[in-house]
């Protein structure tokens, strides 16, 4: 029988955080600073989990560090007996005014700019000692759900795949924007008029193609944008003085300074914002918690949404 050197009964669920952090930072410094501890025991508690599971865990690889499929394998595992200990020492009925978290959220522009803001007030109102830590998501949210880098992915994408839930937040669709000097401003926008247009095509991330385009795709209609930016912020500057248009989120479109033309979209185009979380914090009493709190916070600002 070979010999352990490290008692895997003696880990503790530390070493198990230090694992997780280090597999969703993708870096040993990042991590103790993380968690406040030195990288000598990070390195330490890396070396100890190398031995139990016989396993490197971690590669080096240009100037940094990729996990093994092992490593990947048992971050999921730790992930479900942190989430498991949580519920013990996590008190069911949850005071907001005493809670101390930290949560992380990933969103894009529209959401910080239009649903950050009453979920910020909600939490100065509700819970002033819990930490929100907001993280850009880009295409990647599903992925950094799945990683552990975020609790919460706070946008229009519904991942398909097992192990994802979803809770509807708010309703939007589609408008088009232009200055006030262009001369679709002073009739009813067309199909064939806004084919015809010089368009601003905003990207959004990379391999994300905005509902309105696949309707208008299915209607045979296609769009070749005559500049394109990789989101919305600012464009009301690069529209001003031009005849380009720009199809946005209503919300985007009511806020924009200086004013810009706006008008209904020609085709009508809703989309969906949701919450969404994976089985890894799905049965927190916190995390349940602070789904609840978002939800409250946005129905009181957008009473027009589910």
């Amino acid at each position: 029988m070979p010999i352990i050197a490290h008692d895997p009964y003696k880990l503790d669920f530390m070493a198990l955080r230090i694992l997780k952090t280090v597999h969703a930072l993708g870096s040993f410094s990042k991590a103790a600073d993380e968690l406040g501890i030195s990288q000598s025991v990070v390195s330490y508690t890396i070396d100890k989990l190398r031995d139990v599971l016989d396993d490197l865990l971690f590669l080096r690889q240009g100037g940094g560090i990729v996990p093994t499929e092992r490593c990947n394998a048992a971050v999921i595992g730790a992930e479900a007996v942190l989430e498991s200990y949580e519920t013990l020492i996590v008190p069911a009925d949850i005071e907001p005014a005493k809670l101390r978290c930290r949560f992380t959220l990933s969103c894009n522009h529209y959401e910080r700019r239009w649903l950050l803001p009453p979920i910020a007030r909600q939490i100065q109102r509700d819970a002033p000692l819990v930490e929100l830590v907001v993280i850009s998501s880009g295409t990647e949210g599903p992925r950094q759900l799945r990683n552990g880098e975020a609790d919460l992915l706070l946008g229009p994408m519904r991942p398909d795949a097992e192990g994802y839930y979803r809770r509807n937040l708010v309703s939007e669709r589609y408008v088009c924007v232009m200055a006030r000097g262009n001369r679709l401003a002073t009739q009813d926008l067309t199909l064939s008029e806004y084919a015809r247009a010089r368009h601003i095509g905003i990207v959004y991330g990379k391999g994300w193609v905005s509902s309105y385009l696949k309707v208008l795709d299915s209607l045979g209609v296609e769009i070749i944008p005559a500049m394109t930016v990789p989101d919305p912020v600012g464009i009301e500057a690069l529209i001003e003085g031009t005849d380009l248009v720009a199809t946005v989120p209503r919300r985007f479109a009511q806020t924009v300074s200086p004013p810009l033309h706006v008008t209904d979209c020609p085709v009508f185009v809703p989309f969906e914002v949701d919450l969404v979380w994976t089985l890894r914090t799905h049965m927190s009493p916190a995390h349940k918690w602070f789904r609840g709190l978002i939800a409250n916070a946005l129905k009181a600002d957008f009473p027009e949404s589910p």
